[in-house]
């Protein structure tokens, strides 16, 4: 039976490298974003030569209103949905010093990376926990893409570390909730990979990692995430529900 994913934040970056990943493995996708479906064509149009189909909704998952409205277009598209995975986040607008952190910066990070998540998951799993009634064999799972900021401390983009810490908690009061009805949830967390957001200061990420900030000797791919994303969507993890998946290239390990 084909099995089915929403993807928030993706149609680039690592959102982009976990919608491929899933659409190679079969899965039918929707995949949601804030821009245009025009500025999105050609992304969406790869995706689908991958697999068996994707489906673009537009909208902003930090607005009420939109986040409803994509669960109930998902559902209409889909029928059902076996795999939510909450990606869609934001660095702040500028980065800035603990001290000159504005309420504004706050708000909008916390509300696109933390609140607009955990009331889609709301949302999801209302309807997992429903089709697991009615069908025990039905197959669901959420993962939260975070990051290693919620662990490693940032003070120049500390309202960024604190969503992410945010949406670790999150996966775990969620797991615990839904360990129930056997709906596993997971979080995964990305080091430095080469995306938009990291663009900027790439540069000072490649020279860090080349005096040795990572195990592994190069930045990561949103690919790597998404290999790490499909293992869990396929269920190649079955007993791990809670847990942790660092992708990143060995930069939390502790050294001596």
């Amino acid at each position: 039976m084909e099995k089915t994913a929403l993807i928030t934040g993706g149609t680039r970056g690592i959102g982009m490298g976990i919608a491929r990943e899933l659409a190679r493995s079969g899965f039918m996708l929707v995949v949601n974003g804030i821009r245009e479906e025009s500025k999105v064509a050609d992304a969406l149009d790869r995706l689908g030569s991958y697999g068996p189909g994707v489906v673009y909704i537009r909208g902003d998952i930090s607005d009420a209103a939109q986040r409803e409205a994509l669960y109930d277009k998902t559902i209409q598209k889909l029928g059902k949905l076996n795999i939510l995975v909450n990606n869609a986040g934001v660095a702040p607008l500028e980065r800035r010093d603990l001290l000159e952190t504005t309420p504004e910066s706050y708000d909008r990070v916390m509300d696109i990376n933390l609140k607009g998540p955990f009331f889609l998951t709301q949302l999801v799993a209302r309807h997992m926990v429903e089709k697991k009634a009615e069908d025990t064999g039905f197959e669901a799972c959420i993962i939260n893409i975070s990051s290693i900021s919620a662990t490693v401390a940032s003070i120049n983009r500390g309202e960024y570390c604190i969503s992410k810490a945010g949406v670790s908690m999150a996966s775990r009061l969620w797991a615990s909730r839904l360990g129930g009805v056997d709906i596993p949830v997971y979080e995964v967390q990305p080091g430095i990979i080469e995306t938009e957001m990291t663009s900027a200061v790439k540069d000072t990420y490649l020279k860090r990692i080349g005096e040795g900030l990572c195990i592994q000797n190069r930045m990561g791919t949103p690919e790597d995430v998404g290999k790490v994303v499909a293992a869990l969507a396929k269920g190649e993890l079955p007993y791990a529900t809670g847990q942790v998946v660092r992708v990143d290239g060995g930069l939390t390990t502790p050294r001596l």
